[in-house]
């Protein structure tokens, strides 16, 4: 199989930088942002082998996004991609990269030059793009319950209508947990140095990022130490720093007082920039945080340069998970320990989960080479179901789990030879796990999972974790007007940001480009015709 990875590095302040090349890369996506968006046998489906079917033998050409250091292996070590290249009789070609704008970037740079995926993946205000430039494929032939029963398990009906953009099927959502795991880490060890208590509140949060960043909390006699890391790829402001949920904007789209808030532009973003500026001001935040990319931010805590960080995955910290922030910590710093805690944990830390990021199927394939769309299909509906699940998540049956029913069993051993097997050889299953955002769940297959690796510790940070209480979301993904461009609207909604953040002395002026992006850039339009939608789907009266 061949493979592409393409590695980013850091660009200027706001350019939009596409940068081509193949490397290789040492970043790690275990934990990040989450992102709320705008919008071997038989298959699931019956079907055989390819190669025993007679199909004539295609070629596919994907981009997807992946964890910043997946590899795909040269050779035989590829057992996910080798499963699928013979059961489908295909040649796979991927094209992966970390997720953010230099992802969108690239792929917005093939589709412009014409050479574009037969599928990939973007970020929800691309695909909107995507979808208004006519580039991505009507999915209503392809996408259906009896062609892809499995991915129905996971996504349902009313999601796929309610996630449609400009009237039209052209995108679909990746599968997305129903568990939210977003939480706040913080190094307890430091904590323990300096004599301080795990912070319950944003005051004490505060306070205890100012001691990590004066107080010397690793002891090396150096003032090179901060309170919070985070990632804005050059472009954004970062959701995980803690003044958005402290002045009542949480997540991207919320209700409030049963009125839509568009969180990016609420006048209340006033006090976000201006706290934000303050707390770079007094130097408590990584001074990259801007620029970093990708999983960047998690390599800057692994190094000990920050004592805080915003983690996504249930396993961000686990001692069971190999590639942890935990683990890798540890292998700099063996008192190393990052516990989870948050805040707003009793008054709400994120909104319930919606469908998040799409896949797309190009249209020039789709008109010309139908066929090849046909055979993603069938891909994909695999990868939704049991026997792709397993293999791209949990590896080889009876060497990296065993299984009695429904019942899938990780013991110590099975790990060390994942490790052996995947991790050591690229950790490639992440490039697979695509198709899965943040959390793969079991549970709509109906399988349970006895992970003996697991340590107490490990079930106290799920514990923690499970009893934040989440906001309600808006109940449905919705659309922007017909001819209102969302790309161009976060454009220049995020440009004011830095601007402010940036530029300005004080935050004093965001009131004044609120109006302008509500009034020259069709932002009341925007808000209007959401609100009408979230009405529809009864959320709002």
């Amino acid at each position: 199989m061949k493979a592409s990875k393409l590695c980013i590095p850091l660009a200027m302040i706001l350019a939009f930088a596409l940068i081509l090349g193949a490397c290789t890369s040492e970043n790690k996506n275990n934990g990040g942002n989450t992102s709320t968006s705008e919008n071997a046998g038989s298959t699931g489906t019956g079907k055989t082998d390819g190669e025993d079917s007679g199909e004539e033998r295609l070629k596919l050409n994907w981009f997807v996004s992946s964890s910043g250091d997946a590899v795909l292996p040269e050779g035989d070590a590829d057992f996910i991609g080798q499963a699928i290249e013979e059961k489908f009789n295909v040649d796979l070609n991927i094209q992966y990269m970390p997720g953010g704008g230099d992802f969108d970037s690239k792929i917005s740079l093939l589709l412009a030059s014409g050479d574009t995926p037969d599928l990939f993946t973007a970020a929800g205000v691309a695909s909107q793009k995507f979808i208004l430039d006519g580039v991505t494929a009507d999915m209503s032939p392809f996408v259906t319950p009896e062609k892809m029963p499995n991915y129905f398990k996971w996504i349902s009906k009313t999601e796929l209508e309610r996630y449609a953009v400009e009237g039209k099927f052209e995108r679909a959502p990746l599968i997305f947990p129903r568990e939210v795991y977003r939480s706040y880490y913080i190094r307890q060890d430091w904590l323990d140095t300096l004599k301080l208590q795990m912070p319950t509140n944003y005051e004490e949060m505060i306070k205890v990022m100012d001691a990590f960043t004066f107080d010397d909390p690793d002891q090396n006699g150096k003032n090179d130490t901060y309170g919070l890391t985070t990632v804005g790829n050059g472009t954004s402001l970062s959701f995980d720093f803690p003044q958005w949920i402290e002045n009542g904007l949480i997540g991207a789209l919320m209700v409030r007082d049963n009125k839509y808030v568009d969180v990016q532009s609420d006048l209340a973003v006033e006090q976000v920039l201006q706290g934000i500026k303050d707390m770079m001001k007094k130097g408590t935040v990584d001074p990259d945080w801007f620029l970093l990319k990708g999983t960047e931010h998690v390599d800057k805590a692994v190094g000990g340069k920050a004592g805080i960080i915003i983690g996504g995955s249930k396993t961000f910290a686990f001692d069971s998970e190999p590639t942890s922030i935990q683990n890798k910590t540890l292998a700099l710093n063996p008192k190393a320990n990052w516990m989870p805690f948050h805040p707003f944990a009793q008054t709400g830390t994120w909104t319930e989960n919606l469908p998040d990021q799409p896949f797309m199927f190009s249209r020039e394939t789709a008109e010309k080479n139908p066929e090849k769309i046909d055979r993603i299909v069938q891909i994909l509906d695999w990868m939704a179901s049991e026997e792709g699940f397993l293999l791209i998540n949990y590896g080889i049956e009876g060497k990296h789990y065993t299984r009695s029913g429904n019942t899938i069993t990780v013991t110590q051993s099975n790990q060390d030879a994942y490790r052996k097997d995947v991790v050591e050889q690229g950790n490639f299953q992440e490039v697979y796990r695509f198709f899965y955002l943040h959390n793969p769940e079991y549970e709509p297959l109906g399988l349970e999972v006895v992970d003996e690796r697991m340590s107490d510790r490990d079930r106290q940070i799920t514990q923690t974790i499970q009893s934040y209480k989440l906001y309600p979301s808006i109940g449905t993904n919705v659309a922007p007007p017909v001819g209102f461009n969302l790309a161009d609207f976060r454009k220049k909604m995020r440009e004011y940001q830095v601007q402010v953040l940036f530029d300005e002395p004080d935050a004093s002026n965001w009131p004044k480009y609120v109006e302008e992006l509500l009034t020259k850039y069709g932002g009341q339009q925007m808000i209007d015709t959401y609100t009408e939608q979230i009405k529809a789907a009864g959320v709002i009266k």
